[in-house]
């Protein structure tokens, strides 16, 4: 019997689960995070090796700091109400913004690109320059971080 050994997700990869938790956490916004959390990282079939801190921190810190989040992309996404935005668009903003506020391994220029990355993914055909002209907005409003150098 040949076992099914999986190899530890990448950051890249720990990224594009974080953006499915807040999508998916889109869909049922008045569950407890903590709950949520818990349930999706039980039914999860992946192996997350060192990428778990990541994948927690970056989840929960979002969710704590949402509301300064969605402050910044409203201020740069000029003339858009967070609610007109597809949730994968928003979800993939919460995620880049709060890399570039908060991820202190991760310099703006790769949130950004991630970001894009994500949006070609898993959005529709003029998501990635709006997210891009949002982001890039908010990355030149924040100071510039040692991993940013």
């Amino acid at each position: 019997m040949e076992e099914n050994i999986k190899a530890p997700i990448t950051r890249t990869e720990a990224r594009e689960y974080v953006f499915a938790l807040l999508f998916a956490r889109a869909f049922a916004p008045d569950e407890a995070a903590d709950e949520f959390y818990a349930r999706e990282m039980e039914n999860a079939e992946i192996e997350f090796g060192d990428q778990i801190d990541y994948v927690h921190d970056v989840f929960f810190g979002i969710t704590d700091t949402l509301s300064q989040i969605d402050e910044k992309i409203a201020s740069a996404a000029s003339g858009w109400s967070l609610g007109r935005l597809s949730k994968a668009s928003l979800a993939i903003m919460r995620l880049s913004t709060y890399e570039m506020t908060a991820v202190d391994d991760v310099p703006k220029k790769v949130a950004l690109n991630e970001a894009v990355e994500l949006a070609k993914k898993f959005d529709d055909d003029n998501a990635p320059s709006f997210i891009n002209g949002v982001l890039n907005t908010i990355a030149h409003s924040l100071p510039e971080r040692e991993c940013d150098k």
